[in-house]
Formats: C-alpha cells, structure tokens, sequence
C-alpha cells in the first residue's frame, strides 16, 4: 500500500546513474535496486554450488556471485552458469587469467579488486575478454586490500584512498573504452564506508554496488548492514546491494530485500507489522509471527499483514493493511480485511485462516496485475 502520493516525506530521491546490464538484469538508471548474494561452497563442488545459487534465487536474489580462485573453478563455472536462473558474477582476485576464463565460462559480470588484480597490462586483456564476451565488469574496491602506493600515499585505509582507487580504475576502463561497468568501496568501518560511498557518488555516474564489508555475524551484521546501507539509500545512493553475513546466502537475500522494504524501495511478499507483545496481548503474538513468516515465505506478492496484540493500536495498524488480526478477549479477536473490520476468529483457527485470506489476497492481486498488463488484443480475446 503505497502513501507516497500524499506523504511527501517518504519520498526518495535516487542518484541519477547510468544504466549497464548483468546479463538480462538492468543495474543503475531506473532500474529497481537489485539484491545480490554470495555463494560459500566450493565452487568446484558443481551440485552444492548450483544448490545454493537456486535457493538464493528462489528467496529472491536478482544477482549470485561465485568465487573462481583456481582454474578447477573456471571449468565448473560453465556448468554452473548453465544451470543457474540468474546472472552469475564471477569474483576474481590475483590472478587476471581468472577473469577471462570466467567471461569464456559465460558470467554475466567480472568483479575485480585493483589491489589485487595487478598492472594495466592485465587489466586490459580482462577487458578484452569481457568485451568479447559480453560481460560488465565491477570495480571491486575493499579497505582491506588498497594498492600500496595508496596505503603509502595516505598512511591508512580511509574514504579519500579507496575513491581514488575506484576513480583510478574507473580511467583505466574508460581509456580502453569500456563503460559497462559499476563500482563498490567496501568497509567493515560503517563510518568509512558510508563517507567513502558518498564521494564516489558525486564523482561519476557509474552505477553503485553497496556493501559494508565482512559485517559479521546474522544478528550483528544485519545491524550493521542496516545502518550503513539504509542511510546511503536513504539519501538516494546504490543501485545494487549485498549484505555480508557470515551465514546462509538466503538470510542475505532476506536481510537486503527487508531494507529495502523498510524504505519503500523495492516490494517483494508479506510484510508483516507486528507488536512485540506484552501483558494485553490476547494471543501468543511471538509464536503467531514465527509460524506466519514460515507458512507465508512461499508468497511473493507485495502485500501487508497486521499482527497485533491487542486493541490499543492494533485497529490503526489494520487500517494500513491488506489483512490484519487484533487480539481481543476471550480467546478471539477481529480480522480486518483492506482496512476494515471484517469478522471474529477464534486464537485456535486464527494462523490457518490469516494464512488462507493471505493467499487470497496474493492471487487476486496478481490477476489484476496480469489484467493490467495485457495488451487491448489480448484483452479483447
């Protein structure tokens, strides 16, 4: 439920960037902010590779990127892009050849670090290979691994050092004239981060691939993750994310699409506005969401669930929703169906229910979307 028409002050205004494509998905422009994640398995391990890039597919991932460290990697990745039902981004560190075998294999886009990649000279026969075959490339710039002449020039890591790494990088491309690509500058320091993010912004137009780096664990990490990309998009900067958690891909694709949900940027399944429960609650509120988010990950539609409590704002809530239940007493409360109260439910059948109204809602709203979408030829068969 959109209220930008009427609330000015949930408005954002994204940065204009140019628009490149990772294989079939626009990146930049007006494109939707893209999420992306990263396998952990052995890339050689073909079958649990392919796995975990399904799974993160599945849960809503636009993008996976696949480490290649060896050659043994490069020959799998063919197979892997073979069967995977989004781009793959090869991720390649050191060794160059890395890269084109990666853009042989047919990755969709190459990350390369310029600390690590090495001089101009095989940066170029990367682009070559890119170029030949139809790959973008991502400037990959990480605090933790600057060029020395960087490290030397600025005594430390910090924002003014990896933008003039990424801008160094930046001509290197655009001197061989090739412009498909984005641009990172990663820190675990949100701080560092987020100022090194906001110059970079100002000075290209290149898309931008959020991440604070190496942010840790599930709970720590979204945090972090949180914090520092929700206040570069907020002020209108990235146009493609990841968040780094050392965890399951799928809780980085579920971390990244909640930020974005949380600030009107991109809408994907059940949001769920839920109270955190306390001595009013006329139900288990805690275990209700718990089971709900289980039996409603399989929706996704974009579309609002109220859980409340009790009735001190659960009715408000509701308003705001395509489907709401507010505790009541007695071991009932009242379900609000688009914002108005609609009938009494009994606790014991109120999960089967919301889950069945729910489901209802997603398939009426996905006919009027595809009714919307036809052409007046279709529409008139």
């Amino acid at each position: 439920m959109s209220l930008n028409h009427v609330r000015p002050w949930r408005n954002i205004y994204r940065r204009k960037s140019r628009q490149i494509m990772v294989g079939a998905v626009p990146v930049g422009g007006d494109a939707p902010i893209t999420v992306q994640t990263m396998t952990n398995t052995l890339t050689t391990d073909v079958p649990a590779t392919i796995a975990q890039v399904q799974a993160a597919a599945e849960a809503g991932a636009d993008i996976v990127r696949i480490s290649v460290p060896d050659q043994d990697s490069a020959r799998a990745l063919k197979e892997i892009v073979r069967e995977s039902p989004v781009p793959i981004v090869a991720d390649i560190h050191f060794h160059y050849k890395r890269g084109i075998e990666a853009a042989e294999a047919g990755a969709a886009c190459l990350r390369i670090n310029p600390g690590n990649i090495g001089d101009a000279t095989r940066v170029k026969e990367v682009i070559k290979a890119a170029r030949d075959h139809n790959c973008s490339i991502r400037i990959g710039v990480n605090a933790g691994s600057l060029e020395k002449h960087l490290l030397d020039k600025f005594g430390e890591p910090c924002p003014d050092a990896m933008v003039e790494s990424g801008l160094d990088h930046i001509k290197i491309l655009q001197d061989n004239d090739f412009h498909e690509f984005k641009i990172s500058c990663k820190a675990s320091d949100v701080f560092m981060a987020a100022a090194a993010y906001q110059q970079l912004a100002d000075a290209t137009d290149a898309p931008i691939h959020l991440g604070i780096t190496e942010a840790g664990g599930l709970t720590t990490g979204t945090i972090k993750s949180a914090i520092g990309l929700g206040n570069l998009l907020w002020m209108g900067i990235g146009d493609t994310i990841r968040v780094s958690l050392s965890a399951d891909p799928v809780q980085e694709v579920k971390v990244g699409f909640e930020i974005l949900k949380s600030l009107g940027l991109r809408h994907r399944g059940v949001n769920i506005i839920s109270c955190p429960s306390c001595a009013r609650q006329g139900f288990d509120v805690i275990k209700t969401v718990e089971a709900l988010e289980q039996r409603l990950e399989h929706i996704k539609t974009p579309m609002s669930l109220s859980i409340i409590g009790c009735v001190v704002n659960g009715p408000g809530e509701a308003l705001m929703t395509d489907v709401g239940f507010t505790g009541g007493g007695a071991g009932s409360g009242m379900v609000y169906l688009a914002g108005k109260q609609s009938h009494k439910l009994t606790n014991d059948q109120m999960i089967e229910h919301i889950v069945e109204q729910v489901e209802r809602k997603a398939a009426a709203l996905e006919a009027e979307k595809a009714a919307a979408e036809k052409t007046p030829e279709q529409a008139a068969q």
